[in-house]
């Protein structure tokens, strides 16, 4: 019983949650969703479904022609006489998203521009001809409703062109910036891998060229008198260093230190050991 409750109870949910998304436009309708506050997509004429909690209906708009009704006004015509003009605008919104955050309210907007534009052409004309131009008058005032429509348009498009080649040029900015770093952690570590190998090249160089001067005749001798010299020379640092200090038994056993080290140089083997 309480399995058939919790059921029935999931199922009023979801009935109660495809009610509230699920959408049908009818025709010549235009709705407009918004996502977690923000414009989303128009929708047509036809059965949408939104998504849950996250989507609604902001705005719906009739895409039918509307006719509106502009309130008589005084008009001064270019004789300087006053008369009452009023009229009829037929509108129909075209772009549901514009007209939603384009403008607060487009019907007021459109009439307010229609007075406008009905009084300054009004001024150009006689009397008399205020009702002979009357269709001149009504290609004015729409020539001039689709010229501000145009402006708006281009103003748009122009933001539109502007935040695009923005963005394009920081993320030029950022692939240069990019690719600059890494040539130059590139460059970097070729030349890093250039000085070390720079470096080994030159010890082994030297390294080959002190074993082939001690293979030459006459290079045992002069390597004994190196050793002699830098033993010497080093030996004398020791009595400035401190006034207590162990030297070797064999201190003065210079000749037997040249020969082991001439032994080592050369690959023999040598005995050694130490006395009590």
């Amino acid at each position: 019983m309480e399995s058939l409750i919790v059921s029935l109870a999931v199922a009023f949910v979801a009935i109660i949650i495809l009610l509230k998304t699920a959408v049908v436009v009818p025709q010549q309708n235009g709705y407009v969703v918004e996502r977690l506050g923000k414009y989303s997509k128009t929708l047509n004429a036809g059965f949408h479904i939104l998504i849950p909690f996250l989507e609604r209906i902001a705005y719906k708009h009739n895409l039918k022609e509307q006719a509106a009704d502009i309130a008589e006004q005084i008009c001064i015509t270019k004789d300087n006489v006053q008369v009452g003009v009023d009229g009829v605008l037929y509108m129909q919104v075209l772009d549901p998203g514009r007209a939603s955050y384009g403008i607060g309210n487009y019907m007021f907007a459109i009439s307010q521009l229609a007075q406008t534009t009905l009084r300054s052409e009004i001024g150009k004309i006689d009397l008399d001809r205020t009702f002979e131009e009357r269709g001149t008058i009504n290609q004015n005032v729409v020539a001039d409703a689709e010229r501000e429509k145009r402006a708006v348009i281009l103003t748009s498009e122009g933001v539109r062109d502007q935040k695009i080649n923005e963005a394009e040029g920081e993320k030029q900015r950022v692939i240069k910036e990019s690719e600059a770093v890494k040539m130059q952690q590139i460059n970097e570590a070729q030349g890093e891998a250039e000085a070390i190998l720079a470096v080994a090249t030159a010890t082994a160089e030297g390294l080959r060229k002190v074993a082939n001067a001690v293979i030459d005749q006459g290079g045992p001798e002069a390597m004994q008198l190196r050793i002699a010299e830098q033993y010497i020379q080093e030996f004398g640092k020791l009595a400035k260093t401190g006034n207590t200090f162990v030297v070797p038994a064999n201190l003065g056993d210079l000749t037997s230190m040249m020969a082991l080290a001439t032994d080592i140089v050369k690959g023999k083997p040598r005995a050694t050991g130490a006395t009590q």
